[in-house]
């Protein structure tokens, strides 16, 4: 499990007073990009090769409101790998409130010139650091 932490932006709230919801789904990009980065593959580095990961699906479930100024943690884990799709968990902890505010889900496929790919056969090394965190090995 990674965490990344960030604080709620003035700019982020609703009329409310509120983190409009769909800051989350940018918060979880955030989260991703980070999560990799720390893998030692930033996703520059997965461009620059000409692979992308565009989102299939997103899913979030909200809990309990953020506000401006909280401190967010946001704990990012695989959910589930193939060559092909990457499902990674989150969890939105309000660490001022100290509160679960949100569980999401975000799927993503691995495209090349336009079409599917398969990591194992075209980026290796990201292939074989995301089959070690679904097998438990890193």
């Amino acid at each position: 499990m990674f965490s990344y932490t960030r604080k709620a932006q003035y700019h982020e709230t609703d009329q409310m007073g509120i983190i409009h919801h769909a800051n989350y789904v940018k918060w979880m990009e955030e989260a991703r990009l980070a999560y990799l980065e720390e893998l030692g593959l930033a996703y520059k580095q997965v461009e620059n090769e000409q692979v992308f990961s565009p989102v299939v699906s997103v899913a979030v479930q909200y809990k309990s409101p953020v506000r401006f100024a909280d401190e967010i943690e946001i704990n990012v884990f695989v959910k589930g790998y193939s060559s092909v799709k990457l499902e990674l968990g989150y969890e939105f902890f309000n660490k001022t409130t100290n509160e679960l505010c949100s569980i999401a889900s975000s799927t993503h496929c691995f495209i090349k010139d336009g079409k599917i790919i398969s990591l194992k056969k075209d980026l290796p090394a990201l292939h074989e650091k995301l089959s070690a965190l679904v097998f438990g090995k890193v």
